[in-house]
């Protein structure tokens, strides 16, 4: 089965309509008229080469997480546990396609980090909740970067990733998009290689240990966890 047949077999499992397939579709070019817009800087012969260099790093950096913010603004999610056919789902599949040229060149967002306080800054253009002296260690990974809301003084181990996300199967058999905000308290250290999904809870001065993977919904605090999701779904 080729690339092509087998998206749209995964779209018509899903009894998508043919509307919401064209727009899940469309969605997927975002990541590749992002990386076009930022070429054409270049090849349009329009400017010198310092003001093509300034107009590309704005189309890259600037105009994903602005165009999110606006996006949230104007269809704002309310939803946590979303249906896979409703308008919250769609709304989050266009963010997620917005930050995607990130995620396939993570080498993008570890040249921020070299600069103090970008990256964070940069992280609240996309609407996060991001605290003073947060220590971004190397190899970490974002989903969702909307969806975040870190303490102050928080230290990230390294390839810790944040991912607020999960697709889950609920008790009547259908699959749903769980979207809920990673939460972090003041000075907590999150141990290397861990995942925190979404919803997750880190207690202030908590540190958890390396390769910590917290379900959806979890809180930590002590080293344990002391919370979990009233009613359980089954990870799909």
């Amino acid at each position: 089965m080729n690339e092509k047949h087998s998206l749209r077999y995964s779209l018509d499992k899903f009894n998508f309509s043919t509307g919401q397939q064209v727009i899940l579709l469309l969605c997927n070019y975002i990541q590749l008229i992002h990386l076009i817009a930022i070429v054409a800087v270049f090849l349009v012969p329009w400017a010198g080469t310092w003001l093509k260099v300034g107009t590309a790093l704005t189309v890259l950096y600037l105009f994903p997480p602005l165009l999110a913010r606006i996006t949230l603004k104007l269809l704002p999610i309310r939803a946590t546990c979303i249906d896979l056919s409703c308008r919250d789902y769609f709304v989050w599949w266009f963010l997620l396609n917005l930050q995607m040229v990130f995620c396939r060149f993570p080498f993008l967002e570890e040249g921020l980090r070299l600069f103090p306080g970008v990256y964070s800054g940069w992280l609240r253009l996309w609407g996060a909740d991001i605290g003073k002296h947060t220590y971004w260690a190397a190899g970490l990974r974002i989903l969702d970067r909307s969806f975040l809301d870190i303490g102050d003084g928080v230290v990230f181990g390294a390839g810790v990733h944040l991912n607020p996300h999960v697709v889950v199967r609920n008790k009547e058999g259908r699959l749903e998009l769980l979207l809920a905000p990673i939460k972090i308290g003041d000075r907590a250290l999150i141990g290397g290689y861990s995942l925190l999904t979404a919803g997750t809870e880190i207690a202030q001065d908590e540190i958890t240990r390396a390769v910590l993977q917290s379900p959806p919904y979890s809180s930590w605090q002590g080293g344990k966890r002391i919370k979990k999701r009233s009613s359980e779904t089954n990870a799909g």
